[in-house]
């Protein structure tokens, strides 16, 4: 057996590879990424030709996915959870179809939002869908839901949910591979031709038999070997631990037995039986969960709440934030470290753009070229460029979600704000900017907007944009008039003409692109060094 040092994101990767995996889809997004990278990074994977290539977004992803289980063979896909959002339409419907060959939806939460803009917990997407869902404790139990994750769907014919936090996705623990790795499935179509047409008549016959399929999820967490109710011996307080938090729970009673029963939970639906049992033994429950209250309302709801329930609701555990040894430890009453103050020596450091990038340059263009008409008129999106809202260059006024920065400028433009501009990167472009700059081309909107392409998705470690040497011929294609497609290299010997083509387009009365375009420094670097081995290797 091979014994792995891993990061929870390699477990699960590895895990897939060694259960039998042909595909991989995803679209990059912190805490998600290394899942995808670790694949396509693996000779084992190449070896066995399991596609890892990067989706331009989560929708057209999880889409793919869903057709390569439709043809028997296991699929999986990945994104972070704001990612789910762009891809709600399938999965959703995903759970009504069910699945052919298995088919695992990964999803990487990000609470305390270390690099996200919102802490929303996708355990709520799977009981929307009721389709089950898995919450691994520990980079062990990762590489083992995986394998069972691909089985669990492909005896019940459904999509599975795994979700993981950034703490379990991003430290290393050793993981101990199967001895035995899956070949991977055969190429076999459905057995019922109506299974992935979702006409009505044949919906509502999918969605009476996802009903019945509840029963028999339900017996499977109930049974799970993922859950497990460890009885305690005082029965004052009954523990809820939910994935990660049983490990948080762990920490505080090293090396003795903790007094509470604990009931720990990484397969969901919550299971009922088990759950009943430690709420009739205990005087008080406490839920711990890392994210969203959840699961603690959902409780409520399953029991007659007449004992007290405590957890993020009732305070007991903070509201936001991620949960920490030290939070769980007050909260069943251990006495913990509370630490020290951090003497202020060291002045903060905020994150900046790096020395030479090029959205350095495109911003002091920028500001330029608006400064006769004042600020708040700039819409912004989601990428390195979104640190343009920071001094010194405070260029950008709105970052929402991926290609809102297009939409949100064009409403704005329709309510008389008159400049309106639109910063956009290359792969956020390609991921959801294109249909915007449709309904801007379609309702001649007076708009300009920048589309920053530095060659690259730089913002989640340089994965391979799908922008690159087609964005002049997809503005053209949608509708952009070619006079107004403008090309501009953002560099200081180049500042003042770079100002010059912005206040033009700015003051052309329709839909003009500009597009500021030089590699990101750090790619840049990295490019010409893999330009430079290739010559190296090609000369020997």
């Amino acid at each position: 057996m091979d014994k792995l040092l891993l990061l929870g994101d390699e477990a699960i990767a590895q895990g897939a590879i060694d259960a039998g995996l042909s595909g991989v889809f995803a679209y990059p997004g912190t805490p998600s990424t290394e899942i995808t990278e670790y694949i396509q990074d693996s000779k084992e994977a190449r070896a066995k030709g399991i596609r890892s290539n990067w989706a331009c977004n989560e929708k057209t992803a999880m889409e793919a996915a869903i057709g390569m289980s439709y043809a028997g063979k296991r699929a999986m896909f990945c994104c972070k959870h704001v990612g789910v959002n762009v891809a709600a339409d399938p999965f959703m419907n995903s759970a009504i179809t069910g699945a052919n060959g298995g088919l695992v939806f990964i999803a990487a939460d990000d609470p305390s939002m270390h690099s996200s803009q919102d802490e929303q917990d996708s355990r709520q997407y799977a009981d929307f869908a009721m389709i089950p869902c898995f919450e691994p404790s520990n980079q062990q139990e990762a590489y083992d839901m995986i394998h069972y994750a691909f089985d669990f769907s492909e005896k019940y014919h459904t999509p599975v949910m795994l979700r993981v936090t950034t703490r379990l996705a991003h430290s290393r623990s050793a993981v101990v591979r199967k001895d035995v790795q899956r070949e991977q499935n055969e190429l076999t179509l459905p057995a019922d031709k109506r299974q992935y047409i979702l006409l009505p008549v044949n919906a509502k016959k999918h969605y009476k038999n996802h009903i019945i399929k509840q029963n028999d999820f339900m017996a499977e967490s109930v049974n799970s070997q993922f859950n497990h109710l460890y009885e305690g011996t005082d029965h004052k307080l009954g523990i809820v631990a939910c994935g990660l938090a049983y490990n948080y729970l762990m920490e505080n009673f090293q090396g003795k037995q903790c007094p509470y029963s604990i009931l720990k939970v990484s397969q969901y639906p919550m299971p009922d039986k088990l759950l009943k049992k430690l709420y009739n033994e205990s005087d008080e429950l406490l839920v711990l969960e890392e994210g969203q209250p959840i699961y603690e309302r959902l409780i409520k709801g399953l029991l007659d709440i007449s004992k007290p329930i405590h957890g993020r609701l009732d305070g007991t555990i903070q509201r936001d934030g991620e949960l920490s040894p030290n939070s769980v430890g007050r909260a069943v009453g251990v006495e913990v470290p509370e630490g020290f103050e951090v003497p202020a020596i060291v002045a903060g450091r905020p994150p900046k753009l790096c020395d030479g990038c090029p959205h350095r340059d495109s911003y002091l263009a920028l500001n330029e070229a608006m400064k006769e008409f004042g600020g708040s008129r700039v819409f912004s999106d989601i990428g390195c460029y979104t640190l343009g809202a920071l001094p010194p260059f405070e260029a950008i006024y709105t970052t929402v979600d991926m290609g809102a920065s297009i939409t949100m400028a064009k409403g704005a433009a329709e309510a008389s704000l008159k400049p309106t501009v639109a910063v956009i990167g290359d792969s956020t472009f390609t991921h959801s900017g294109m249909t915007g700059l449709l309904d801007c081309c379609v309702d001649q909107v007076p708009i300009t907007i920048i589309i920053l392409d530095n060659d690259i998705t730089a913002m989640t470690g340089a994965q391979k944009s799908s922008a690159t040497g087609r964005i002049e011929g997809i503005c053209k294609g949608i509708g952009v008039e070619e006079a107004h497609i403008r090309v501009i290299n953002p560099l200081p010997k180049n500042f003042e003409e770079n100002v010059k083509v912005m206040k033009e387009e700015i003051a052309y009365k329709g839909v003009s692109v500009i597009i500021p375009r030089r590699d990101c420094i750090v790619w840049g670097q990295k490019k010409r060094r893999m330009l430079a081995a290739k010559k190296a290797a090609e000369n020997k």
